[in-house]
């Protein structure tokens, strides 16, 4: 039997024309000598060009250092070389070029990947952008896909996690738990009232399945639930969320719970016009993207008492800078961005991406594609 694979060899753009001789005794442990079916041919040729094919992947998510053991030992089991740089991201965009070069993958922060980027010789051999996580607006996707470049993403996974964040900071913020830690541990005994949570009403912005986990556990608690989204659906009707308008959330809401994905017609959506919108005694909750926010309007809504306080796990720049006017805002809890932070949700996302990467380097399209219309492009830089 003769088996040709066109094998890219390392540090190098010539491809080379392989073949393999295979005994019958061999061929015989693969399967039938006779004919064999079209799928049998292609699983067999899989396992063959395993052996051959070792992609560098570059590591920049930051939970990797974390939860990523079983991520890593899916990549070292599947020949891959794992490189992780001096510091995980989001890499600025210089450093991220020089991480790039001559990396076949990429498990990723929000690092920007940009069309100048996919375009530079830095970055010529990278053929799959695997995000840790389920937002992706920090990748150019539709200039990914003309470099012929696929990018994955995990999710899904993390919706149960947030949502248990995210209506874990409504609990703070409606019982003072910070404030009241803080002055027990400065030996203050003060009691602080705080406000009923069954029978208020909770405005989620963006019920997709995070909104839909958040609006599961306020039922649970006996809340009004309130949803705006530009896109209706039936289901989560049938968790006796009620749709209304943009403003009428934000008018008739007690909490008000951010879980859209950020797109250009809603960035800084949560600005000066919409703070003022709310009740005096609102609390606002943010586990989304930072970008969703005017934060100096938000800051400045806290400051002047527009709304009763807010709860922030997301920012514009992160980390966030240590002048910002979030560090100096009363009535705000803050958080560095980890509402997706359990060990087992963290580990099933880094395995889950590390598989979209192995995957592809064995010539087997992920599950989870971002842009699954690169595989038809006559640019996909990937192997099939």
């Amino acid at each position: 039997m003769l088996w040709r694979s066109g094998c890219q060899a390392r540090n190098s753009s010539i491809r080379e024309e392989t073949t393999l001789k295979i005994s019958p005794a061999a061929a015989g442990s693969y399967g039938r000598k006779q004919r064999l079916s079209k799928h049998t041919l292609h699983e067999e040729w899989t396992s063959l060009n395993s052996l051959f094919v070792s992609w560098k992947v570059l590591i920049t998510a930051r939970a990797f250092s974390v939860v990523g053991e079983p991520a890593r030992e899916l990549l070292k089991a599947s020949g891959c070389e794992a490189i992780i740089p001096d510091h995980f991201g989001p890499l600025p965009p210089e450093d991220l070029l020089r991480a790039v070069d001559g990396m076949d993958a990429v498990l990723c922060s929000p690092d920007p990947y940009t069309k100048e980027l996919f375009g530079r010789p830095e970055a010529a051999s990278l053929k799959i952008i695997s995000r840790w996580g389920v937002g992706y607006d920090s990748i150019d996707v539709p200039a990914a896909t003309e470099a012929g470049i696929v990018v994955a993403y995990t999710p899904g996974l993390l919706d149960d996690a947030v949502a248990d964040y995210a209506f874990s900071l409504l609990l703070t913020l409606a019982r003072h738990t910070v404030e009241v830690d803080a002055t027990m541990k400065a030996g203050i005994w003060k009691m602080v009232w705080g406000c009923d949570i069954a029978g208020k009403t909770l405005g989620i912005i963006g019920c997709g399945r995070i909104g839909q986990a958040v609006a599961c556990r306020a039922r649970g608690f006996g809340m009004r639930l309130l949803c705006y989204d530009v896109f209706e659906n039936p289901a989560v009707k049938e968790l006796g969320v009620e749709y209304v308008t943009f403003e009428e959330l934000l008018s008739e809401s007690d909490f008000v719970t951010l879980h859209a994905a950020l797109t250009p017609e809603n960035h800084g959506m949560m600005d000066e016009s919409a703070f003022r919108q709310m009740k005096s005694d609102a609390f606002f909750i943010n586990t989304a993207r930072g970008a969703h926010v005017d934060e100096p309007a938000l800051a400045k809504a806290l400051h002047e008492g527009w709304i009763g306080g807010a709860a922030v796990d997301a920012y514009v720049e992160e980390p966030l800078p240590q002048e910002h006017p979030f560090r100096s805002a009363p009535n705000l809890v803050l958080s560095p961005h980890q509402a997706s932070s359990t060990r087992e949700t963290g580990e099933r996302i880094s395995r889950t991406a590390a598989q979209a990467i192995v995957d592809l380097m064995n010539g087997k399209a992920p599950k989870l594609v971002v842009n699954r219309e690169v595989f038809d492009s006559p640019s996909l830089r990937a192997s099939f």
